[in-house]
């Protein structure tokens, strides 16, 4: 049972983007969420071909799988600053050829924030940017996926029709998916704490969206309260959502190969990631 129990981590890709697998292993993950480059840098040095291979191999002793690719922080495809819009695309674009290389299925991102221009701006923006993206890798495997956000500030993503709109903007959008991260929706104002409010919560998200789009899952605890449009992350069941959001997540059938990533706080190394992904296997029943 426990084999098969798509659960992981995001792990760090520091010394080559292999290194990410190991840690996994280390860990128990059946799967892992990686960044594709410096998450904090425009530019990345080309992927060499031994890398690339060892990257494979790994993959293949290990059968971790299938791991998912985050984009960097930096990229914004709602920015209403000409140059840095231009940046993220370009930086974006190379996250997308990074991850087909790889064989990476899923590249989430963050949808943007528009900065103050208006979320119908931002929106359109965002697709604009991702049809763009689509026109230059025709033929890829790697889906984009659109991750639920909190609300804070500008950010859009927070409300299921933010995501909808944009998909149905893009033109290729069987190319899309959608991440589900616990506590941003959690923050936006979507409950999964009682059975009632987690089928509630589902029931809109296939309304909206189609559960179909649903491709990965980001397992977070929330700091701050239901509908707080606050992104802050912190261990199972020590937050605002508690056990049995979790309990219930990780018992929805639905979900058995989707991917759940854990993206909690890193503090003191991997032994809070052991923690968490102890406590979510002993909620399978």
């Amino acid at each position: 049972m426990e084999k098969k129990l798509l659960i992981g981590a995001h792990m760090s890709i520091s010394g080559g983007v292999f290194n990410a697998i190991l840690a996994g292993e280390e860990l128990g993950c059946t799967t892992i969420q990686i960044f594709t480059k410096n998450n904090n840098q425009w530019k990345a040095k080309e992927l060499t071909s031994a890398e690339v291979d060892k990257f494979f191999e790994h993959q293949k002793r290990t059968e971790i799988s299938p791991i998912v690719g985050h984009n960097g922080y930096l990229i914004n495809l709602a920015s209403s600053k000409d140059d840095i819009f231009a940046l993220s695309k370009e930086s974006m674009l190379v996250e997308l050829q990074r991850a087909e290389k790889l064989g990476l299925p899923y590249l989430v991102m963050h949808p943007g924030s528009h900065l103050g221009t208006g979320e119908k701006e931002g929106i359109k923006k965002i697709a604009g940017a991702i049809n763009w993206l689509h026109q230059k890798t025709p033929g890829y495997e790697v889906k984009i996926c659109l991750e639920t956000t909190a609300g804070q500030g500008n950010t859009l993503g927070y409300k299921f029709e933010q995501l909808a709109q944009i998909i149905d903007l893009v033109k290729e959008n069987e190319r899309m998916g959608v991440c589900y991260d616990t506590c941003h929706t959690f923050a936006a104002g979507y409950d999964i704490r009682t059975k009632k409010a987690y089928q509630d919560t589902f029931k809109e998200f296939d309304k909206v969206i189609g559960l179909g789009r649903l491709k990965v899952i980001h397992l977070n605890d929330a700091v701050k309260d239901l509908g707080s449009r606050v992104d802050r992350h912190t261990h199972i069941g020590e937050g605002k959502i508690g056990l049995e959001g979790f309990r219930l997540l990780m018992n929805d059938k639905r979900w058995e190969k989707i991917p759940k990533i854990l993206e909690t706080p890193k503090e003191g190394g991997t032994a809070k990631d052991i923690k968490n992904l102890s406590v979510l296997r002993s909620l399978v029943k």
